[in-house]
């Protein structure tokens, strides 16, 4: 009985240490992002396509204010609320201090300069696929915008999803930085793809999860309920919208539809952002939108 006891304590500690191993933030190698400088002014594209003001100007804040990455903004699930953190160029409430490799693995990798991991209530699930010269110029366009001395909340979350290792185990089950559509036939279509599944990191909201808060792949952008318990975010393939490659490039620029109704809600919000980007770039979002497979 004591060897198979002994036996039982040596397989768990092995276990343990497998699962120590195993769960571990895993950073970019610095050679990814060695000798990257940005280009702000293309920096300010990747930061409208990626929707940055959307989750980190402090709410309620409208044009110009905007650009005031204090954070604050209240994200409800079912595992607690997170809240946008400030990202502004203050070196001691924000991310001033970070450099480019910092931010690369923020968003790439989901792990923090203290080498912690990030809850995915920060899409780097989608930024993963993103380049990481993108991420150099969006780092050289934050640092062109003001500091704030907001201090970031504290999320509100309980146990057990206040662990933040165990995110390593949810990274092993469901982090991926390969595309969802495998293969595009087109350079608008790959374009579009970029903008879609990394950038703009539409699926985070349009497409549903699992009980573990993994998406449903099968499903993509086939809508989803609301995280915060209210409503339902709509499907978007062509299952659940009828409009055209043209009808949906305008939405993304004025926020008008086909039927005269105007975006709302957190939309509103999306297309103050897709109305910065090129027409080239919107009408790629609306051809990628048309080619993902029908989910009813």
């Amino acid at each position: 009985m004591r060897k198979i006891l002994a036996s039982l304590i040596v397989l768990i500690i092995i276990a343990a240490g497998v699962g120590w191993v195993l769960t571990a933030p895993k950073p970019l190698d610095p050679s990814v992002t060695a000798g990257l400088t940005g280009d702000p002014e293309h920096g300010e594209a990747i930061f409208n396509a990626g929707g940055c003001a959307s989750c980190h100007a402090a709410p309620g804040a409208e044009g110009e204010a905007r650009l005031i990455l204090a954070g604050g903004k209240a994200f409800p699930s079912p595992f607690g609320t997170f809240y946008a953190p400030n990202i502004s160029t203050s070196e001691t409430a924000g991310i001033g201090a970070w450099t480019v490799a910092d931010l690369a693995n923020a968003m790439l990798r989901g792990v923090s300069p203290a080498g912690q991991h990030y809850y995915p209530a920060f899409p780097y699930g989608s930024y993963a696929k993103a380049r990481p010269q993108d991420v150099a110029d969006l780092r050289a366009y934050l640092d062109t915008l003001p500091a704030t001395e907001t201090a970031s909340r504290d999320h509100d979350v309980g146990f057990p999803f206040n662990i933040r290792r165990s995110l390593g185990g949810w990274k092993l089950l469901f982090f991926r930085d390969e595309f969802v559509m495998e293969e595009v036939n087109s350079e608008p279509l790959a374009r579009g793809r970029y903008l879609v599944e990394a950038l703009g990191h539409c699926a985070e909201c349009h497409t549903p999860r699992n009980a573990l808060g993994g998406l449903d792949t099968s499903r993509w952008l086939g809508g989803a309920p609301n995280p915060s318990g209210q409503g339902t975010i709509p499907n978007i393939t062509s299952g659940g919208l009828s409009w055209s490659e043209d009808e949906i490039a305008e939405y993304l620029a004025s926020g008008f539809t086909p039927d005269f109704d105007v975006a709302g809600g957190e939309m509103a919000e999306v297309v103050q952002n897709t109305a910065n980007l090129s027409a080239t770039d919107r009408a790629a979002i609306a051809a990628y939108v048309k080619a993902v497979p029908a989910v009813e």
